[in-house]
């Protein structure tokens, strides 16, 4: 795996860190991250829809509420959720919040909150609030604050996740940059993740709220693991308007909206692609459907199927378990009109299977694969993005408790 290269803090107006508090098991494993923005940022945010919420979720949502948008930082711990431990996770997310708003010197009600790890545990406030000391302390604008951010947020990844791009305006160039966690617990809306993207454009927080959202929808609401939604979900976007780009309708709204788009996706797929033991990756299309609606019924249907995916972990051109999963899904389905391909490669249509040749069997090795399921019936379309299942995951998961 790649080695990070702490690109969060890459966009101007940005400094990060990380320090290791003892939260998590193993010693000296970062678990306490800081993202501070120096002169204040537009912020927005999209949370998990799940009605098990954890306390770091509804005290961000306050926050961004109380402050019109206005984020100077965003305090992370890892290896514990803070989920479903009542009042006494409420009082211990704004004490994050109101320690990191002390240690910088800003209103706690600019600090946003995020937690992951074992859900149902209180959090160990004195270990998360030496590790928030240890992380403001070293907080640095260049690639080693990055690192430790990256490397704080993290719980079963096997790997950091990172994504950058930039455009220019008028000879000005603007920079976004992203980094996110997630492997496993993986469905929408959204996927078990935290995941956080500066940019130095000059942004107001509706505009990015409106962004993002669309952003989200395309990338992150778009990936399934296992398809089981989490309780701490949280996607951050802030900017911090150093490049002097504003943006609005047009030229620079629109090369913002693309950049955003490419971060998010970026970052979802190798959410997908570490998976929790996963070794490949499918792109499952549809299209031909009725609506997009069904569409994405059907993909979803394809995606989140145990049996789609063990096969796909064994390279196996199992065509009957995908139409199968599509013709069960409820939308609108006729035998005979529809066909399948994997990759280039067509290996069922008109009610019948097609000879699977080499071909199509080293389509199904590589560690991208794609099936593309034409329903011939209308115009409606979709795309999911999903990974194997393997001996792995279910370790990992048989070993992983709350």
């Amino acid at each position: 795996m790649k080695k990070p290269v702490g690109v969060i803090t890459r966009p101007a107006g940005f400094a990060a860190s990380g320090a290791s508090a003892g939260i998590k098991t193993t010693p000296g494993v970062p678990d306490v991250a800081v993202l501070a923005c120096e002169t204040g940022a537009s912020g927005a945010a999209v949370f998990t829809t799940n009605k098990v919420c954890a306390a770091p979720v509804k005290v961000s949502r306050e926050h961004l509420l109380k402050s019109r948008g206005q984020v100077r930082a965003v305090v992370v711990n890892s290896g514990n959720a803070n989920a479903c431990t009542g009042k006494r996770g409420m009082r211990d997310a704004r004490t994050m919040a109101a320690l990191t708003g002390r240690l910088l010197d800003v209103p706690p009600e600019s600090v946003l909150v995020a937690s992951t790890g074992v859900i149902g545990q209180p959090l160990p406030m004195d270990r998360v609030e030496t590790g928030i000391r240890r992380a403001t302390e070293t907080l640095s604008r260049d690639r080693k604050g990055g690192r430790r951010f990256a490397r704080g947020i993290m719980t079963t990844d096997r790997f950091p996740k990172e994504a950058e791009a930039s455009f220019t305006v008028s000879g000005k160039r603007v920079r976004l940059a992203g980094v996110v966690k997630g492997a496993g617990m993986i469905a929408p809306n959204m996927a078990t993740m935290l995941a956080f993207v500066t940019t130095d454009a000059r942004v107001t927080p509706s505009v990015l709220r409106r962004l993002l959202l669309r952003g989200v929808a395309r990338s992150f609401n778009r990936i399934t693991v296992d398809g089981h939604m989490s309780t701490n979900d949280t996607c951050v976007a802030l900017a911090s308007g150093a490049s002097g780009v504003r943006v609005k309708s047009g030229r620079s709204g629109e090369k913002f909206a693309q950049a955003l788009d490419e971060v998010l996706l970026r970052l979802a797929l190798q959410i997908v692609r570490d998976g929790e033991g996963a070794v490949r990756v499918a792109e499952v299309q549809v299209k031909g459907a009725r609506t997009d609606v069904e569409a994405e019924l059907a993909a979803r249907a394809i995606a989140d199927s145990p049996l789609v995916k063990t096969a796909l972990f064994g390279a196996d051109p199992n065509w009957g378990r995908i139409v199968s999963a599509a013709g069960a899904c409820g939308c609108a389905f006729t035998e005979e009109k529809t066909s399948l391909r994997i990759g280039r490669h067509l290996i069922y249509s008109s009610g019948r299977p097609r000879p699977a040749s080499k071909a199509v069997m080293n389509a199904m090795k590589r560690e991208r694969v794609t099936f593309l399921l034409d329903l011939g019936i209308g115009r409606g379309s979709s795309v999911v993005y999903t990974c194997d299942i393997g001996y792995d995951y279910v370790r990992l998961n048989a070993e992983y408790h709350t």
